[in-house]
């Protein structure tokens, strides 16, 4: 008796399914011995300097921020130094970091929340931190990851889209279903370091405007690759 068309997309969907997830597996392993112990690359000693530095990363170059915070940090010590911070003043000394203006305004706001409703400490929950102004998903899986090694997510910025979607992990263009394809694939457990290896990936080798190809390791692996 012939199979139904019904059951056979069901075993071509199972089969793909097993494919990419075989695929995945050997992609996080060849990432893993390029970048072992993948580091975010925003400077910070604690979980508050990390939260500052991811918010004024938007639309910004980590390089930039760096230069900003090594002197902000020095001013600016607890939640509270920032949450009655004077907010011209405040934007001044964030300017370079662009659209300065909004920033200020999270950033701030973000500190009066943490003073008023956490006592001053930076929440560990992903629920809590999307909760303060100027934090969604990617800060809050940002904060948690690298700054206290939970793995609430999968952090998804420019690089994490980039490379996910020329790898065919995911074809979508919303953050939160990228993350969402992605933790389907990534066992947990690896959620924290595969973020920054694409990340890391993304700068160094599968870059936006000219991808490199020839040097990467994933070539073969990459149903967008030009080499």
């Amino acid at each position: 008796m012939k199979r139904s068309s019904t059951s056979r997309t069901r075993k071509d969907h199972k089969e793909a399914k097993d494919d990419l997830l075989a695929r995945t597996d050997e992609i996080l392993k060849r990432l893993h011995k390029i970048y072992p112990h993948p580091k975010i690359a925003l400077n910070f000693t604690n979980p508050l300097e990390l939260l500052v530095a991811t918010i004024l990363s938007a639309q910004c170059t980590d390089e930039r921020v760096n230069a900003v915070t090594a002197e902000l940090f020095r001013k600016y010590r607890s939640a509270k130094d920032y949450a009655t911070a004077d907010l011209a003043k405040f934007e001044q000394e964030i300017k370079s970091t662009g659209f300065y203006r909004n920033k200020a305004k999270s950033i701030i706001a973000a500190c009066k929340a943490i003073v008023e409703k956490f006592h001053g400490e930076i929440p560990q929950s992903l629920d809590e931190l999307v909760q303060l102004p100027g934090v969604g998903r990617k800060t809050a899986n940002v904060l948690l990851g690298n700054a206290y090694g939970i793995a609430s997510g999968i952090v998804v910025d420019t690089h994490v889209r980039r490379v996910a979607d020329r790898l065919g992990l995911s074809s979508e263009t919303d953050p939160d279903k990228i993350e969402q394809d992605l933790m389907k694939l990534v066992p947990k457990r690896k959620w924290i370091d595969f973020g920054n290896q694409l990340i890391w990936h993304g700068r160094l080798i599968c870059q936006a405007r000219s991808p490199k190809c020839g040097e990467c390791v994933l070539n073969d692996l990459c149903p967008s690759s030009t080499a």
